[in-house]
């Protein structure tokens, strides 16, 4: 069985709006740019709050993209629970992210009752090369 989602690009980006304003503290800088069967894509416009000492974009930055995009994923395919929760996400660094819009695909790995499993990779809009890789697991709230 494929995994569809139930809610759509702007859907998901007005569910951030409303549920998940503090996403948008340092501007409108993330923004969903895709979903589709078992997958959402995320969009990063860094600003100079993203930048860390050597001109990269910092870890945290990442962590935060490949979290947001993980959660975007789930609730894509699960419709919008807001109380879905990490409860782990592990993330390696590749190579150092030039300041430049960069994209996170996560892709779900498994979708139980009350866990989900989500892949992400972040790599550089202009670039195939990616700059990080994640694994997480987001606990859902019984329905």
């Amino acid at each position: 069985m494929t995994l569809q989602p139930v809610m759509t690009v702007d859907e998901l980006n007005r569910f951030l709006d409303t549920d998940f304003p503090q996403v948008h503290t340092d501007g409108k800088v993330f923004s969903v740019t895709e979903t589709g069967p078992g997958f959402a894509t995320m969009r990063l416009d860094p600003n100079e709050r993203h930048i860390r000492p050597g001109g990269t974009v910092s870890g945290p930055t990442l962590f935060a993209l490949a979290d947001v995009s993980a959660y975007i994923a789930l609730i894509a395919h699960i419709g919008p629970v807001a109380l879905a929760v990490t409860t782990s996400l592990n993330i390696n660094f590749l190579r150092k992210p030039e300041p430049e819009p960069l994209e996170c695909t996560c892709r779900i790995l498994k979708l139980g009752k009350r866990l989900a499993v989500l892949d992400a990779s972040i790599k550089p809009v202009a670039s195939p090369d990616l700059v990080a890789h994640a694994t997480a697991t987001y606990s859902i709230p019984p329905r």
